[in-house]
């Protein structure tokens, strides 16, 4: 039986065991099973490396940095943005690989307009680096907003009306609002957006964010992180499985 699984802590929302639970079902994969392993520390990994089965693994908050350093090799995006989300593990060797790129380019464009030019990424952990590469790949100008200032970000202090005005896209990389705090919401002033702004959160439990609600109400165009999901998903699927 070939194992599958998910790295993470905690792991209590995660998406990943239901949907391949329900992708072997459906496509009658019998000798696969996709097993949660939340663990408190990256030091843990080694004991679930020791498992034989295991053939590849999903990685999120808080180890796609972290995780690195267990790897054989790395592909060129991990490399780049020290951020790796799927790792395959073939002859005893670690390959990682980073599908949150993939997933998050093809569902971020859907809704894409030409009057969205320039983006904030709220957060800075390892999404926030896929989502970085993204946006440089389509030459979308770019800010990180966090609580403490560093060279060339913004506070959420710093989040005025000739700010808002000029970056109408506003990208959620962190966990803020995930169930069950649904009433968490990034710091951002939302009585200053408009029709013209493009929200986008990577949370996708509960499916309207506090964050995509109150864009929402503003007439922003809104989307959340399923579908990110799911492309990144059936992305590690046919890595995990390439010979």
């Amino acid at each position: 039986m070939k194992i599958y699984g998910l790295i993470g802590y905690p792991l209590s929302h995660s998406f990943s065991k239901k949907y391949f639970d329900e992708k072997f079902v459906q496509e009658k994969i019998s000798n696969a099973i996709f097993e949660n392993f939340s663990i408190e520390n990256i030091r843990l990994l080694k004991e679930i490396l020791s498992r034989k089965e295991l053939k590849g693994f999903a990685v999120t908050i808080p180890y796609k940095k972290e995780v690195i350093a267990f790897l054989h090799e790395s592909n060129e995006v991990v490399k780049q943005i020290n951020a790796c989300n799927c790792v395959k593990i073939k002859d005893g060797k670690l390959y990682g690989y980073n599908t949150d790129v993939i997933g998050f380019e093809k569902s971020f464009v859907q809704q894409l307009q030409p009057h969205h030019t320039k983006a904030l990424i709220l957060g800075t952990g390892g999404a926030a680096a896929a989502v970085e590469y993204v946006l440089q790949k389509l030459n979308i100008p770019y800010k990180f907003v966090s609580r403490t200032k560093q060279v060339n970000n913004f506070t959420y202090n710093e989040l005025n009306e000739v700010v808002m005005n000029e970056y109408s896209i506003i990208i959620n990389t962190s966990p803020l609002g995930t169930y069950p705090n649904v009433e968490e919401c990034p710091a951002i002033p939302y009585q200053l957006l408009t029709a013209k702004h493009y929200l986008y959160d990577l949370v996708y439990n509960p499916t309207e964010t506090k964050f995509l609600r109150l864009g929402k109400e503003k007439n922003c165009t809104v989307k959340n992180g399923y579908d990110m999901l799911v492309l990144q998903a059936e992305e590690n699927w046919k890595i995990w499985n390439e010979r």
